[in-house]
């Protein structure tokens, strides 16, 4: 208990150094900490929910009673200021996060800069290799062919880039987050589609969730969601489209930085002739190596130091396609009409058609656009896509068409063929150096893709590190770092050719665009609630397009591209046996949990020694007093007087602002201090816990929750007053209320109606009927106020005493009558992934001097 006390000197050194003010309601959200608790767990929650914002003995469906006028005195009561939330250390260093921020025109090329670093590096190096795969197998004979494979080209760069990413699936993205997982968070968020029973009504309430209800016009929508919501088939089947996408996802960044390295590097074999394969491959390892290494360095420094270089590439590709277009003349120009598209197909179909997973590749990075959204706003990725990006890849197209109707023999090399001999070396550097920015964005995608599933528990627990404290949102993860240098070296020594990994990369972007577009499609129909003809469209041209391209990229799975379908495959086992096993273990917690009725049976002392100090009891039910706590009685000799279950959830919001974060109720009557607290994240949240700030923070916010529960309390007993008289005279009297700080606010009326309420008292009561109503309102005031007082200095003394931090290491086990291959799943391959994962003490940065586990085991 040493440390515990230690731990509150450290608590009132840093209470002196936070700011005390804050909003006490916020909009929306000023009553979470009376939700109601359901009862369709089996009823085990009636005697903590009948506690939930009066104390003991009240039932939750009284909680409304009053509720309107409660809440017109309540928001009277406001103190100014956010207060700072220590678990958000690093974010509160954040400009913006919660408010407007305004760019100035510096900060805006800053951010252009930036952008072209981080988000367009993938598609803006495909010109580096879009035209060699294309001519892989099939060699161009006319200048024909030559104008329907650049028009193919052009298209497919402003069909699936620009108009469908930049123009429409940019605006899905989920707060500012992008990506599958802010796909279906925007969907679980407007419809209950969330495999995992732990939503509260509470968490409607929070600001940042932005429901769009839907209108009357469109039941469509309404329908939808009601479907969306009853059917476990289609949650699942919703489920497995995202892992699926995310799995494309992870593969995708594994042969990013393979294809881009190689495909820059090979433009030594053009400079010099002595340069083999072999050595090209070794020169690519050495750069890939060196590339994931810089990773943990950061999104916005490393961006800010390659975003120029960016800009000199984009610059280059528009010169060199200038160049060519003036020597080798505009012929090349017709390739805008679309027609030349059919005479392709028409003239050689086979060759035509197995030319297409090449074509795709101009359209590789689309994707990364829209996953590392997060650290970029919509407009800057589109502005900097349609007035930068989008021209200068024309132009480098163009370039090469011109070239090669030129140059017929040439179908290998393309680009670094028709730099001009002059400006050969200079380009040369400054394509390396854009492949190696390049492989840069999809990598940056997957450790936000990663957080994001993390949250929504369907991905392993790993190590995060936020790496920047000027930017919310930038992250680096160092296993699925190094894995996906592993996996890429792999690639490139078993492949060892650009033209082999093309075409597993085209497989990859198609897999994650395909179920972006119904993810897209999903959030028309139920949340933008476009017109049925439109969505119609857009599914239709969007993914049969990319059906076609699939088509042609399956066709060569047999050369090689197989082993990236089996990569995928594993990481969606993966993804998903976490999600189910995570699932399981929840539904069976909320089985097992606890009855009150024994708890109240037990007594105020718990049927052992109540200790003084607090302890913090961790577990995942937002419902309910969980079966390990159980076992912690039955395994302790004593108990803390104050219990406090803590349950950290994760919201399928972006962002859970600070003052929205807990949500307080109490568990059984008042004389078992007993309290739940739900600490709600979203899932770009920065989780920073510093032990004692944690502490400080928590403790403030439960004497918050006690101080307005007795503010409820005299609101509620001025409302049941005998008489008619006494409720008028107690609306004209001052009501003297206690805030969070401890200061006191009074609700006065007007003044004329106050003395007009004296008046009346006078004229029909008499003196002595009116000092007999100020004492006895004078003397519930004082009862009031000393059972507060009682109560927050048990809480003190509690605190003072010390904090301990109680872990449940809950295990689950498939039970002697399951099928084998649940058994195989639980029993095997979940519990490797739970032993393998970062653990929930590393997470929580809980002290070993201050913690006690017990270890419990479920049969599923």
């Amino acid at each position: 208990m040493e440390s515990g006390s230690g731990g509150g000197g450290g608590l009132r050194r840093l209470r002196k150094t936070e700011s005390a003010e804050m909003r006490w309601v916020v909009p929306g959200g000023a009553c979470e900490e009376d939700e109601i608790e359901s009862s369709d767990d089996g009823g085990a929650d009636t005697p903590a929910a009948a506690s939930g914002s009066r104390g003991g003995g009240v039932s939750d469906d009284d909680d409304d009673d009053g509720y309107e006028e409660d809440e017109m005195l309540r928001q009277r009561l406001v103190r100014t200021g956010p207060r700072a939330d220590s678990f958000d250390v690093e974010a509160l260093d954040v400009p913006g996060v919660y408010r407007h921020q305004e760019f100035t025109f510096g900060r805006s090329i800053v951010l252009t800069l930036q952008t072209l670093g981080v988000v367009f590096g993938d598609v803006g190096t495909s010109p580096l290799y879009t035209f060699d795969v294309m001519f892989n197998k099939y060699p161009i004979t006319s200048k024909e062919d030559v104008l329907g494979a650049l028009s193919l080209v052009l298209y497919t760069l402003i069909l699936i880039p620009f108009l469908k990413y930049t123009l429409i699936v940019l605006w899905g993205n989920d707060g500012g987050e992008g990506g599958t997982f802010a796909l279906y968070s925007l969907i679980c968020r407007n419809a209950k589609a969330s495999l995992l029973p732990n939503q509260l009504p509470s968490d409607t309430r929070i600001s940042s969730f932005n429901l769009k209800v839907p209108s009357v016009e469109l039941e469509r929508s309404l329908k939808i969601k009601e479907r969306l919501e009853t059917s476990s088939m289609l949650k699942k089947l919703l489920l497995m489209l995202v892992l699926f996408g995310t799995s494309m996802v992870i593969a995708d960044g594994v042969v990013t930085p393979a294809m881009s390295v190689m495909s820059a590097v090979n433009g030594l074999k053009v400079g010099i002739t002595s340069v083999n394969e072999g050595e090209v491959v070794m020169i690519t390892v050495a750069f890939l190596i060196v590339l994931f290494s810089l990773q943990r360095f950061g999104t916005s420094k490393v961006g800010l130091a390659v975003g120029p270089a960016l800009f000199i590439w984009f610059c280059c590709l528009a010169g060199i396609g200038i160049y060519n277009i003036r020597i080798y003349g505009p012929e090349v120009l017709h390739a805008f009409n679309p027609v030349y598209i059919y005479y392709y197909f028409e003239r050689n179909p086979t060759q035509a058609w197995m030319s297409l997973g090449g074509c795709l590749l101009c359209a590789t990075g689309s994707e990364a656009m829209f996953a590392d959204l997060c650290y970029f706003s919509v407009r800057s990725v589109q502005l900097t896509f349609v007035f930068l990006v989008l021209p200068c890849l024309l132009l480098g197209y163009l370039g090469q068409g011109a070239f090669l109707m030129e140059n017929l023999t040439t179908s290998q090399q393309v680009f670094f063929l028709s730099i001009p001999s002059q400006a050969f070396w200079p380009v040369v550097f400054v394509a390396t150096l854009a492949a190696l920015i390049a492989s840069r964005a999809m990598t940056t995608a997957i450790f936000s893709t990663i957080k994001q599933a993390t949250a929504l528990g369907c991905f392993p627990r790993l190590k995060i590190i936020h790496t920047s404290r000027k930017f919310m949102g930038q992250i680096y993860i160092p296993v699925m770092n190094w894995f996906l240098l592993v996996s890429c070296l792999a690639f490139v020594t078993v492949f060892g050719s650009i033209n082999e990994i093309g075409n597993a990369y085209g497989i990859a972007e198609l897999g994650v665009m395909m179920m972006t577009t119904v993810l897209v499609t999903i959030i028309m129909l139920l949340i933008w609630q476009v017109n049925i003809v439109v969505v119609l469209c857009f599914l239709t041209l969007f993914l049969g397009l990319e059906l076609f391209f699939f088509s042609s990229v399956l066709g060569s799975a047999a050369d090689g591209s197989w082993v990236l379908l089996v990569f995928a495959a594993v990481l969606y086992l993966v993804m998903y046996i976490w999600n189910y096993g995570t699932k399981l273990k929840y539904e069976t917690e909320v089985k097992q949990k606890l009855s009150m009725d024994l708890l109240m049976q037990l007594g105020c002392n718990l049927g052992t020694v109540r200790a003084p100090g607090i302890g913090l009891l961790y577990n995942e039910l937002v419902r309910g007093v969980p079966a390990i706590f159980g076992q912690f009685l039955t395994t302790l000799p004593a108990m803390h007087s104050m219990v406090i279950f803590v349950c950290i959830k994760w919201v399928p919001v972006p962002v859970v602002p600070q003052t929205e974060r807990f949500l307080f109720r109490r568990v059984c009557p008042k004389n078992y201090h007993m309290f739940r607290c739900i600490a709600r994240y979203g899932y770009k949240d920065v989780r920073k816990e510093n032990p004692q700030a944690f502490e400080q923070l928590l403790i403030e916010s439960l004497e918050k929750f006690i101080r307005r529960e007795a503010q409820e309390r005299s609101l509620e007993s001025d409302h049941n007053d005998d008489t008619d008289f006494e409720e008028e005279i107690a609306s004209s009297s001052s009501r003297v209320l206690v805030g969070p700080n401890g200061s006191i606010y009074s609700l006065v009326m007007p003044l004329a109606e106050s003395a007009g309420a004296n008046n009346y008292a006078g004229a029909n009561s008499g003196p002595g009927s009116s000092v007999s109503f100020d004492g006895s309102l004078d003397e519930a005031v004082d009862d009031g106020r000393r059972s507060l007082d009682n109560e927050l200095s048990f809480v003190h003394k509690a605190k003072e005493s010390g904090v301990v931090y109680l872990l449940g290491h809950g295990d689950i086990r498939a039970r002697k009558e399951s099928f084998f291959l649940k058994k195989l799943v639980i029993n095997y391959f979940y519990a490797f992934l739970r032993k393998n994962c970062r653990r929930g003490i590393a997470t929580l940065s809980i002290p070993h001097t201050r913690l006690m586990q017990v270890a419990m085991q479920y049969m599923v």
